[in-house]
């Protein structure tokens, strides 16, 4: 897992400290402890995820969890998803970051509330986060909160957030081998966005190939192609979002 954790810290062993990685007589009992460790913090986090989910539906507040490597676009699909929705119904957006507020500051350009959370060396968001961000932001209700997650492929998949679905960015500048390189994020999330496929021509990335990887992984896994720069099959995106904030 991450910094959360520790098992990215160096590990002291008799008052010495020890890199990552580095066995020694000890190695069998510091991995059931990590194990441990691991085991509870994901049930606190997803007691937490719960409590979310339970506010979201009281108060109808449909929740994505947006996540890809770094640089897939996410923070741009975001924008341009704002600028065609915004005026339909209120969205909100947390922003999760390492560092810096420069996505939260190009999502508040648009004019709709963002909070940037920057998890220094964690990577990535947790349940107990968004409750407290969530509170701060002031979510309205019947609205659509989109949460950006930090550019993982990993620790993400499983933290729940309380989102209604996580939505997986690939854009085509990536590899299309990433869905059985990181199956647990795939399996984990509803929708797959293939995004920049303006720049198919100039790359080699086999789409077909992707998505029956992806499929291998999770067969209901939902799929749509798009180029958030150029408007490509874009509104094939806001029309799902639509079905859904508004039912």
């Amino acid at each position: 897992m991450c910094g959360i954790c520790g098992c990215s810290q160096p590990r002291k062993i008799n008052n010495r400290l020890q890199p990552v990685g580095v066995k020694s007589h000890h190695h069998e009992h510091d991995t059931e402890r990590l194990v441990k460790v691991e085991q509870d913090l994901l049930s606190k986090n997803n007691a937490y995820a719960e409590q979310n989910r339970s506010y979201f539906q009281q108060h109808h507040i449909f929740t994505l969890n947006l996540v890809s490597s770094p640089g897939a676009g996410k923070t741009t699909l975001l924008v341009e998803t704002i600028k065609v929705l915004k005026d339909r119904f209120p969205i909100a957006v947390i922003e999760g970051d390492q560092q810096t507020e420069h996505d939260a500051d190009r999502i508040r350009a648009t004019g709709v509330p963002a909070l940037q959370i920057n998890t220094g060396r964690a990577c990535h968001l947790d349940a107990h986060g968004i409750g407290h961000a969530i509170t701060e932001l002031g979510v309205k209700d019947y609205s659509l909160l989109a949460i950006e997650n930090v550019g993982n492929l990993v620790c993400p998949s499983s933290f729940d957030l309380g989102e209604a679905h996580k939505v997986v960015v690939l854009s085509v500048t990536e590899g299309d081998d990433k869905p059985l390189k990181y199956p647990d994020m795939f399996h984990a999330s509803d929708l797959m966005i293939i995004n920049k496929t303006d720049l198919l021509p100039y790359v080699d990335f086999d789409v077909e190939r992707c998505i029956n990887y992806a499929r291998q992984v999770n067969p209901n896994i939902q799929i749509i192609q798009l180029s958030a720069t150029k408007g490509d099959n874009f509104s094939i995106w806001t029309d799902w979002l639509v079905g859904r904030v508004e039912t």
